[in-house]
């Protein structure tokens, strides 16, 4: 059973930066991407930048040129680096562990896995 879970949250002004970090324990088998979302009260759930065991990555356009996903391997150890943040950034920010393909473009789910997803950290960008 895979857990993750996520740190590096806080509180901070407009054009600065923060690093999200998320610890995953267990087993990876079968795990093909991981990623970063983040939720807003009332709004959707909205994927932020994923990364492919392939070193793909991909990026929200509200957040490409200022953050940045890695992995640390050895470590287990999702990271996001956010910088020049924006108060549209404030959100709880969640790891996830998903098994998808891509092709044609697109990256497909498989339905028959189920997600996993970790407890969320709170990013609030302001003055």
């Amino acid at each position: 059973q895979v857990q993750l879970v996520e740190s590096g949250g806080g509180r901070v002004e407009p054009g600065k930066s923060l690093k999200l970090s998320c610890v995953a324990s267990g087993s990876l088998a079968g795990i093909t991407v991981l990623g970063w979302y983040r939720q807003v009260p009332g709004h959707e759930r909205e994927l932020v930048a994923q990364l492919a065991g392939s070193g793909r990555a991909d990026y929200s356009d509200s957040v490409k040129g200022r953050f940045s996903i890695s992995r640390d391997t050895t470590k287990n150890i999702l990271y996001l680096q956010m910088d020049s943040l924006m108060p549209e950034d404030t959100a709880t920010y969640y790891c996830n562990a998903d098994r998808q393909t891509y092709y044609r473009g697109s990256w497909h789910r498989d339905r028959d896995f189920v997600a996993i997803w970790g407890q969320g950290t709170l990013v609030t960008v302001s003055s």
